[in-house]
């Protein structure tokens, strides 16, 4: 407030007046003014000096001048960065040490160099992480010719040579970690690991006038310099993630809030860089940017806007004026892909505020029209775009490679929003590192590599990783051969010096922690490593260069290399998950405030439905459904090389339908039929598949593949394996795949052969292997080499990873579910770029022959490993390996235990089937698998006098400690007929009752007297019988649960089950035929058949042939006649009222009405119930004891006509009895007719 704007004499001015005499000594004489200060230079010649308002700082001589900091003042420093230079300036006069707090971004690191640069102070900086420890700050012990010595870090070094450390990212270390500085920073001292101690200067030069130096040299005592600072640069917990200040470590810091800068000096920053844009532009984008860092936006969980940022996006505006407003905004500030709906909203809604929501109405870049090298200036490349309607030319950094426009990837097939998207990667390769954020398998690395082979790159993949740790991404330490430790630059650092594109795979994995040690790296590009090693950007490297008259060779041997300007960083993650906490343990949140600051960002949407047709038509001539674009195209090159074989057996491969749960099943089903894609192959049952090797060459059902030959025999897998239909069609389907140059990923539940299936495979196929077991302990360094000691010297042998890369071998990954995702994510740079390596020093080229084969159990519980197929499962090709089918396991534990009853083995196979269906359903947790039913048949085969519930108690036993599981399976192996828990009392037969004496009551004598010639009074008539039909009905089939009756007890009953009935249904008859039974039914009358050891029911309806009428009238009694071959499977229904007689056939549900007399129906009379007939009728009866040799005897009662039927010929014999029929048997020799007192 400036008192200039108050009127004299008014309210106001008494006011102002009033406050500024109460606050005055507080704020000081100008506290009401913000005073300008200027930071210059004096030289005379008694020295340099450094003169900052009205504070002066003597400057001296540094004495490794290599180690001051090069090109980071500015030509006029804003003056809040006056202001923070004068307070540092203060605190360094006072001794005192620093912190520089607030909001991520490189500001405070900016302003802290530019003061050391200013006061010509030499700096020691260390980037701190969760990784960081005490060996990292005080003393390191390194082994020379056998001979371990301490080596000083950086802290010491600050110390003794009074230099400046700078400590960034307090909140990063693990607690306990930096409390070991304590005494450094109150006392300046510090007891180190080799024996010395720190002592501070005051202490040191007091004991110097008492003693010589050399006494305390041999006291081991080494002087602090007073010239020692410590500036530490850290962010406010708990706003932003990390660990708080030790309480101790805070109170020995003076803080400094650093923001971002003034709005005003922002501004002119800005105005400097974007001269071809609108002032007013400038100023809307820098209004939205604040707003977003505003106190109000954070409050309603906004990260900050990354400010920093607007310096090289501004760049890229100026080069290309018409860009959108929006769009840039979308790069910096990427709100679509980490916010919901409601931050969306309220972002779009600052951004409409301010006028920048013009992203529907200016178009992006479409695509690269030419790229070409540029004649003015070295290492760059000069490319022309196409801008709405524009054709827009410019120069951006190039690689090291000579650029081929004309040569483009084989692999790469142009799409628009693929071509929109490379050209506008390219407008931000001009000011700045990227990330792209893209679902896998939508195309980003190869969208990378087209971007890297446009611009001349070189690619430096590096795959990042949860567990990934700063000396991994730095630099790794080692052991040469005579035992001494060294530090092996990373494919990072080798990718900074050597001007390559950097490709960071998975930066949504890293920890944050981690990843922030690149931040000095993105932003300013210089780097310190951990064995003292300082990159520096390359304008500083030749500017410190020219200043001090050093060679290449004098900066190198003091360990100082320059960062090849070509250099670049492309990283690739997966969007974040919306809504997700920033701090869950997965880290699902991983674009934050912090990592905002280091990239511009792009998105790569889903192709369209047209482009990924295209793409597709181009890589693969073939057409499929819509998966992710990696499958997709997986998918149709199997296709173009087997066009025979279902899409729907390839998308259920792809996605593993067999281990979906049912809701998304049924989602994928619906949205196969929804694209009109059905199986149009036969199904897996009517194939007969074989295994044959002939001549070199082997053949799994209709795929043959050469046989290997090997120089490493003794490697190949000798297995013991039996064929089976269901595991044959899985080595088909493997094959396949194999032969087109896939790796392979099985899942499926434990025990049911994955092991197996592969050993037998590569058998077949005479292919060495390497085997590597994966578990929760496995790190990315067990993956690649395995440390031994030989001769007292650490030494690292190759893994079998290695080895199968070198030799071309197969590669089997076990247990793959069991190790963390973040460790197993680095197969896919072996899957996906396997050509990257080639033509580099120090480097292993993959072998063509090498394959991977990768095992792991479902996802899900009661599995406890990863989703590795979620994490990776689209990079393989997927097989999903089941339990073999009732048959196939039948035919299989044949083979395992051939003196086993038969009985025993189908009985074993019908309980595992079960539990595997009540798995399936969730009723139990545990799925029981042919690991289990194997053994119990091994055990058997050599026992075969144990008994059978003795021995699957070895597998069921787990569960005999949980009652609702206990009883589940009890139920179903009684259900079996497994006695588990009967006792040998436990026998119930019925009753015996004796029978009386056996009592003569009567003969018949047959009377062979009189005429003989009466036997033949019988005439006979032939005639067809004519049929009506068929009518076609329908055999439903029901579940059959049949309950074996011994299973706790013996008796009589053997087995029994209950048939879908209702409660008004009367059973009529029942009948056998070898094991078939048979049951009609009536009101209504039905037809049910099963079989004794059969799982499902059989049922027709015949509700339409014998309608159901009124109480009291009709009531239809049906009985059964089975016929014998060749009409297995049918019978002969005849009710016995109407004389009504029906062929109906179970297979089909044909149903035939036969007519036995030529004439029409006899009229229909209307009669009580059958079974409430107090009066004699004399109904129809039908005699079925020869219906094996399919020929049937009718009769009505008290009548004496008979009608023999030939079902097969259907034909009728009718003759003529000399008395009535009252019943009719069958005899030795055909059917016998009785009277009341005769037979015939």
């Amino acid at each position: 407030m400036h008192p200039q704007i108050l009127c004299s004499g008014s309210s106001a001015s008494v006011a102002s007046r009033r406050i500024r005499s109460t606050l005055g000594a507080v704020l000081g004489r100008n506290g009401w003014m913000w005073k300008t200060h200027e930071v210059k230079l004096h030289k005379t010649s008694s020295g340099d000096s450094l003169k900052i308002g009205e504070i002066i700082y003597k400057l001296k001589t540094p004495k490794n001048p290599e180690l001051v900091p090069v090109k980071h003042i500015l030509d006029s420093p804003p003056q809040a960065v006056a202001h923070h230079l004068r307070w540092i300036l203060q605190k360094d006069l006072l001794g005192q040490d620093m912190f520089l707090i607030g909001p991520p971004g490189p500001l405070r690191r900016s302003i802290a160099m530019q003061y050391l640069e200013l006061t010509r102070r030499e700096v020691e900086y260390v980037a701190l992480s969760r990784d960081t420890t005490e060996s990292d700050l005080k003393q390191r012990r390194e082994i020379r010719s056998g001979t371990a010595f301490y080596i000083d870090q950086c802290a010491v070094r600050a110390a003794t040579q009074g230099r400046v450390l700078v400590l960034d990212g307090l909140e990063k270390a693990e607690r306990n970690v930096l409390p070991v500085l304590n005494n450094l920073l109150e006392n300046r001292e510090m007891q180190l690991e080799d024996g010395r101690f720190l002592m501070s200067a005051t202490r040191y030069d007091k004991l110097l006038q008492e003693h010589t130096k050399e006494v305390l040299d041999s006291w081991k005592i080494v002087r602090v310099s007073e010239d020692f600072r410590v500036i530490a640069l850290g962010l406010p917990v708990p706003k932003y993630k990390g660990n708080p200040l030790d309480p101790p470590l805070r109170s020995r810091f003076q803080a400094r809030h650093i923001s971002y800068l003034p709005f005003k000096d922002q501004l002119e920053l800005l105005y400097k860089v974007g001269t071809n844009v609108a002032s007013e532009r400038i100023s809307q984008l820098l209004a939205a940017a604040t707003t977003l860092c505003s106190q109000e936006s954070s409050s309603i969980g906004l990260p900050d806007f990354p400010v920093d940022n607007l310096l090289p996006a501004l760049q890229v505006l100026n080069t290309f004026p018409v860009m959108s407003s929006q769009q840039l905004v979308q790069r910096l500030y990427p709100y679509s892909n980490m916010l919901n709906k409601e931050g969306c909203t309220a972002v779009e809604g600052v951004l409409s505020r301010f006028e920048l929501m013009d992203g529907h109405h200016i178009p992006a870049p479409s695509s690269v029209l030419s790229v070409g090298s540029s004649s003015d200036l070295e290492g760059h490349a000069d490319v022309t775009l196409h801008v709405a309607d524009k054709d827009i030319t410019f120069q951006v950094p190039a690689g090291t490679k000579p650029l081929n426009p004309n040569k483009r990837s084989s692999n790469f097939i142009s799409t628009p929003s693929h071509s929109q998207l490379i050209a506008e990667m390219i407008q931000s390769h001009m000011g700045k590192d990227m990330c792209v954020i893209g679902p896998k398998g939508c195309g980003k690395s190869v969208v990378a590599r087209e971007f890297a082979e446009l611009l001349g790159y070189s690619i430096e993949p590096v795959m990042l990783y949860q567990d990934m740790t700063a000396r991994d991404l730095l630099q790794q330490r080692y052991t040469l051969p005579n035992g001494d430790t060294a530090w092996r630059p990373s494919p990072l650092v080798n990718a900074a010096i050597e001007g390559k594109l950097l490709l960071l795979d998975g930066i949504h994995r890293v920890n944050q922690g981690t990843l922030a040690v690149l931040s000095r790296l993105l932003h300013d590009r210089e780097l310190d490593l951990f064995d003292g090693t300082r990159l520096m950007r390359w304008d500083r490297y030749q500017t410190l260069k020219e200043q001090l008259q050093f060679t290449d060779q004098q900066l190198q041997e003091r360990s100082i290399l320059p960062i090849h300007p070509s250099f670049r960083v492309l990283a690739l993650a997966e969007p974040p998950v919306v809504g997700a906490s920033t701090n869950s343990k997965n880290s699902q949140q991983w674009l934050n405030a912090e990592l905002l600051p280091m990239f511009l960002y792009h998105s790569v949407t889903p192709l369209a439905k047209a482009e990924e047709m295209d793409l597709i038509l181009g890589l693969a001539q073939s057409l499929a459904s819509s998966l992710s674009t990696r499958q997709l195209l997986r998918i149709c090159h199997r296709l173009s090389h087997y066009p025979n074989e279902s899409i729907t057996h390839a998308v259920n491969k792809a996605c593993l339908s067999r281990f979906l749960p049912r809701l998304a099943r049924a989602a994928l089903d619906r949205g196969l039929d929804r694209s009109s894609i059905h199986d149009t192959v036969e199904s897996d049952e009517s194939v007969d598949l074989s295994c044959i090797v002939k001549d070199g060459v082997l053949t799994v059902g209709s795929v043959s593949a050469p046989v290997y030959n090997p120089s490493l025999k003794i490697k190949v897998p000798d297995v013991l394996f039996f064929n089976n239909p269901q595991h044959l069609k899985v080595m088909e389907d493997m094959l396949k795949d194999f032969l087109l140059g896939e790796h392979l990923l099985l899942v499926g539940n434990q025990g049911v052969g994955k092991n197996k299936i592969v050993d037998r495979f590569l058998q077949l196929l005479n292919r060495p292997r390497e085997y590597l077991q994966l578990h929760r302990d496995t790190t990315v360094q067990t993956l690649t080499v395995q440390p031994s000691v030989q001769n007292g010297i650490i030494t690292y042998e190759d893994s079998p990873l290695v080895k199968a890369a070198k030799f071309g071998h197969i590669l089997v990954v076990d247990e793959a579910d069991k190790a963390p995702t973040n460790v197993t994510c680095i197969l896919k740079t072996l899957v996906e770029n396997p050509s990257e390596a080639e033509g580099r020093t120090n480097t292993i080229v993959l072998h063509p022959d090498f394959r991977m084969i990768v095992l792991a159990n479902r996802p899900g519980f009661p599995f406890l490993g990863n989703d590795f197929f979620g994490a990776m499962g689209d990079i393989f090709s997927c097989h999903s390996v089941d339990n073999p089918k009732p048959t196939a396991e039948l035919s299989m534990l044949k083979q395992y235990g051939p003196d086993v009853p038969e009985a025993t083995l189908r009985k074993l196979v019908a309980v595992f089937g079960e539990l595997r269906s009540m798995a399936d359903q969730g009723t139990i947790t545990y799925p029981y698998s042919v690991r289990e039913v194997v053994s119990i048949v091994k055990h058997l085969q050599k026992f075969p006098h144990e008994g059978l519930a003795n021995v699957v108690s070895n597998v069921f036993d787990f569960d005999s400690y949980n009652k609702d599981m206990r009883e589940v399976v009890y139920e179903v192996l009684h259900k079996h007929g497994i006695p588990v828990g009967a006792k040998p009392t436990s026998v119930k037969l019925a009753k015996e009752l004796p029978l009386p004496q056996i009592e003569m009551t009567g003969h018949w004598t047959i009377n062979h007297g009189g005429n003989d010639s009466r036997k033949l009074l019988c005439p006979t008539e032939k005639h067809l019988a004519e049929i009506k039909g068929p009518v076609f009905l329908r055999v439903q089939s029901y579940p059959c649960r049949r309950q074996e009756s011994r299973a706790l007890t013996f008796g009589e009953e053997k087995a029994h089950w209950q048939i879908p009935i209702n409660e008004s249904n009367i059973i009529c008859d029942v009948k056998t035929r070898d094991d078939v039974l048979y049951v009609a039914t009536c009101n209504p009358v039905a037809l049910y058949s099963m079989r004794e050891h059969g799982d499902t029911i059989k049922y027709v309806d015949l509700y339409d042939v014998f309608p159901k009428t009124i109480s009291g009238v009709w009531q239809p009694c049906v009985t059964i006649a089975p016929l014998g071959s060749p009409l297995d499977g049918q019978v002969v229904l005849h009710e016995e009222q109407t004389n009504t007689v029906l062929h109906v056939d179970l297979v089909t549900g044909a149903v035939r009405r036969l007519m036995l007399s030529p004439h029409t129906d006899p009229p229909y009379t209307k009669a009580s119930s059958w079974w409430n007939s107090k009066e004699q009728q004399g109904g129809h009866k039908m005699c079925h004891e020869f219906a094996h040799k399919n020929w049937l005897l009718f009769y009505k009662e008290y009548s004496n006509q008979l009608e023999m039927l030939d079902v097969l010929k259907a034909q009728v014999h009718t003759s003529l009895a000399s008395h009535q029929v009252e019943v009719c048997v069958s005899g030795s020799r055909g059917p016998l007719a009785f009277t009341g007192e005769h037979y015939q």
